[in-house]
């Protein structure tokens, strides 16, 4: 027996583990500073990479500026970060290191940290026409923020129409901060503006920007338009309920209380009933014009457009019935099938509470033609029938578009306990979709038998303008899962418009 060791020719050898080279070495380097904070150090490794003519790339770079903005936020660091900062900035152009959203986010903070927010938002104009880069949101917030700081109004605006230009929309603590220099400066339209964007936007506010709107009501005379009340209801109305849009209404001094809601939605502070908020007219009409699209594509064209114009001919319900979802209710069990009782007591519960006005069954013919052979169930189908209460979606079809179309475009009630996700994941943004169903949703559940139906919630918790000119501002605070709400009115106002009702 050999005692030499055979090699096999068909394993390749290993790869010899190699040294790092030395501008990776640095960059490894650079990150332990990062993590670590250590300024000092990674100066110091900058400047021995450039004595030694290293090849730097962006992400070297980028390394050191994030270091630098980071550390220029320390009172202690704040003058090496900024002198370095820009140093190495300059250097990265002149080494035609082309910058991305991350350098030039970077640079804006460091400008920010020095109190110039002319050059943060310069350089984020300069970089997007010359290197073509695009900003995010947290890449105008330096000059933005720096601009509100210093009650430079006018800037800020403009920073706010460039992010504009970009596709960029608000979130609370810049429309917070907008709104706060508005009131600090005496701009009393803009913070109508803002509050109105702020009530776009978001559900709650913060604690910071319930503070901001608080010290602005506070004690404060607006005069606002005098508009007639018929006018604002129909605003209001159009909007979805819970605002007008048209801007401050009446005279007189604010009154700011903070307070609760009951459970039916009854302000505890004076006593303004809030408002379920919908959709508005536009945002209902193109919700339902995405639906039909989206439906055509996966639809038979020539069915769902038979279905619109049949719609289109009854449409007088005020609850539609997703039929699948509650026939087949807690129907995993070996005798389980399709409940038509169940859906029947759905349906005479919706006629009851409507004042007798059927709902809209939608039901696929499968599914129907089976109920219509059983013997048992024939009598209750034909009777639905006659009574204009079943649409039966054709072969092929996904019923799913069918009622889902079906509610958007008749504003009514939707019975269904499916969650719809997948139509939220095709359709509109989440916030959007929330809010329609927050409304128009019911779900129902039959424990023992007995139905119970759960409706719409008798408010939203959202910020809420009245018709009287009233705010109402729902505060979440951090830690807290309950709510506390500014109470907004101007008593005089409220009054004089109650005599009129």
């Amino acid at each position: 027996m050999s005692n030499t060791t055979s090699t096999n020719p068909s394993k390749p050898n290993k790869k010899r583990k190699t040294n790092p080279n030395p501008e990776t070495n640095f960059l490894i380097n650079l990150q332990s500073c990062t993590k670590s904070k250590d300024l000092t150090t990674a100066i110091s490794l900058y400047e021995s990479a450039l004595s030694q003519n290293l090849r730097l790339s962006l992400h070297h770079f980028n390394a050191l500026l994030y270091l630098c903005s980071d550390s220029a936020t320390e009172p202690s660091s704040k003058d090496s970060a900024l002198r370095h900062g820009f140093r190495v900035f300059d250097q990265m152009l002149s080494n035609n290191v082309i910058p991305n959203e991350a350098s030039v986010t970077s640079v804006a903070r460091l400008a920010a940290s020095k109190n110039d927010g002319d050059y943060a938002f310069e350089l984020i104009k300069r970089m997007n026409n010359e290197f073509n880069v695009v900003p995010r949101l947290r890449t105008y917030d330096p000059a933005l923020f720096c601009f509100c700081e210093n009650l430079e109004a006018e800037k800020a605006y403009e920073v706010e129409e460039h992010m504009g230009l970009m596709g960029l929309s608000l979130e609370q603590q810049e429309i917070a901060a907008l709104l706060k220099v508005s009131a600090e400066t005496g701009r009393v339209e803009k913070v109508y503006q803002y509050l109105q964007k702020l009530r776009s936007t978001v559900r709650c506010v913060n604690e910071e920007t319930g503070k901001i709107i608080e010290d602005w009501f506070s004690g404060r005379k607006v005069n606002g338009v005098s508009c007639d009340l018929g006018l604002v209801k129909n605003a209001v109305l159009k909007n979805g309920g819970g605002w007008h849009g048209l801007g401050w209404i009446g005279r007189g001094k604010w009154v700011v209380k903070r307070g609760s809601v009951d459970e039916s939605g009854k302000c505890c502070s004076c006593g303004d009933q809030l408002a379920c908020v919908d959709i508005d007219d536009a945002e209902t009409e193109r919700f339902a014009q995405s639906v039909a699209a989206l439906a055509m594509e996966r639809e038979v064209k020539a069915n769902f457009s038979e279905f619109q114009d049949w719609l289109e001919k009854n449409a007088n319900y005020e609850a539609i019935v997703d039929g699948a979802n509650i026939g087949l209710y807690q129907q995993n069990f070996t005798e389980g099938g399709f409940s038509v009782p169940q859906l029947d007591a759905v349906v005479k519960k919706l006629y009851e509470r409507s004042g007798n006005k059927w709902p809209l069954i939608i039901l696929h013919n499968k599914r129907l033609r089976s109920l219509w052979e059983n013997p048992s169930h024939r009598n209750l189908v034909e009777e639905w029938n006659e009574k204009g209460v079943l649409y039966m979606t054709p072969h092929g079809s996904n019923d799913d578009w069918y009622w889902l179309y079906a509610a958007v475009k008749l504003r009514c009630l939707l019975v269904t306990n499916d969650e719809m996700r997948d139509h939220i994941f095709e359709l509109l943004g989440s916030n959007f979709f929330l809010k329609w169903k927050e409304r128009h949703q019911v779900h129902y559940t039959f424990v023992k038998g007995n139905l119970k139906l759960q409706m719409p919630p008798p408010y939203s918790s959202v910020i809420q303008e009245s018709e009287k000119g009233s705010w109402h501002v729902p505060i979440l605070f951090k830690g807290n899962s309950s709510q506390t709400w500014l109470c907004i009115t101007r008593p005089n106002v409220c009054e004089s418009r109650d005599e009129a009702q």
